[in-house]
């Protein structure tokens, strides 16, 4: 009686355990494949204790490391990391913009990736995401993420970061909607989220809010980015060789000429000056300013108001008639990068108008 029940039972047994494999590939086949690059910053740093939430090293961890501390990323896509840099945020160069920007191209291009994440310090985390946003000619995801708190620290924010990010990249509703920055369970669009504070884990905000949510690795989407990005972006990383340069001139009372001539002698190409208010020019500036537009230097009006700077053309200067630019809505860090990247394709401050409207 045993030996008939065992040999009716073998084969079946049998032909299960030969399916595991086929059905293990099948689910990694099923799932989307995901790049994240490690570029440093907070979210690979560390403290000496648990206490230490603002007072750590960062860009200590390497992407392996970060990838196994967070082993429910299998659940959500094929994952594999990449260390492009290791350096904190506020040191990223122009070189380390494009050096990532191209690998993110490439990465784009492979029929083999459905989504890129970029584990970025969160100082000039906007900046990043907003040129790839302008210079990444893809509809595939790419989310740019961060923490405000090292690994090691209590109420570390960088696993459920990490896991929104993969989640969102891994996702076929992020399709074409530019490259986005996840944060606090929100998502973020690259153009228009920025730090405002430097101690809290819902640092980053959108004066227009957020594109959606993410909840439990599923994302909820609300609204839609409105401006020029990636797939309809007139700019291509490709055929970007090197980025000008360009300074930003802070204004506050009793404010001089100072940093606008020294950042023209350095040989700025353009000048963003991060105004009071509307992009306001104080009196004992103006006329530095119009020289130096004669002079060829581009000269930007932004506003340094930290949620909602609103620049508008004509309100406060005469900038047709000085023939300067606003920055629209930009602040002043996201104007230079725009600035940075019209400016290797035109010359010309009509141009460069039209394109800080459309961007």
């Amino acid at each position: 009686m045993k030996s008939a029940v065992l040999k009716s039972f073998v084969p079946g047994a049998l032909a299960l355990l030969l399916a595991l494999p086929a059905a293990h590939a099948q689910e990694a086949v099923s799932k989307p494949n995901v790049i994240i690059l490690a570029t440093g910053g907070t979210i690979a740093g560390a403290g000496a204790s648990a206490a230490n939430s603002a007072t750590y090293t960062a860009a200590k961890v390497g992407i392996d490391k970060l990838i196994a501390g967070v082993p429910e990323l299998s659940q959500l896509a094929n994952v594999r990391g990449e260390q492009v840099m290791q350096i904190a945020s506020e040191s990223i160069t122009n070189e380390n913009l494009l050096q990532l920007g191209r690998r993110v191209a490439e990465l784009a291009d492979s029929k083999d990736v459905d989504g890129i994440v970029i584990t970025h310090g969160t100082d000039t985390l906007e900046e990043t995401a907003y040129f790839l946003n302008l210079v990444e000619k893809t509809d595939k995801p790419i989310v740019v993420v961060g923490s405000m708190r090292p690994g090691t620290a209590m109420s570390a924010d960088g696993m459920l970061n990490l896991y929104n990010a993969v989640a969102v990249a891994g996702s076929k509703e992020a399709r074409g909607k530019g490259v986005l920055v996840t944060m606090n369970d929100e998502i973020q669009s690259g153009r228009d989220v920025s730090k405002m504070i430097n101690i809290k884990t819902e640092a980053f905000k959108s004066p227009w809010g957020p594109l959606g949510m993410v909840v439990e690795g599923k994302s909820y989407w609300f609204r839609l980015p409105a401006k020029r990005h990636t797939m309809d972006s007139e700019f291509d990383i490709k055929n970007i060789k090197s980025l000008p340069n360009v300074g930003i001139a802070y204004s506050y009372g009793n404010v001089d000429d100072t940093a606008y001539k020294a950042l023209a002698q350095s040989g700025a190409k353009a000048i963003i000056h991060a105004g009071t208010g509307n992009g306001s020019v104080s009196s004992s500036v103006v006329p530095t300013l119009q020289a130096l537009r004669k002079d060829g230097v581009q000269i930007i009006r932004s506003s340094h108001v930290n949620s909602g700077g609103f620049v508008l053309r004509n309100a406060e200067q005469p900038d047709d008639k000085n023939d300067w630019v606003v920055a629209h809505d930009l602040n002043p860090q996201k104007a230079r990068i725009l600035a940075m990247v019209a400016l290797t394709k035109t010359q010309d401050s009509k141009e460069l108008q039209r394109i800080f409207w459309e961007y």
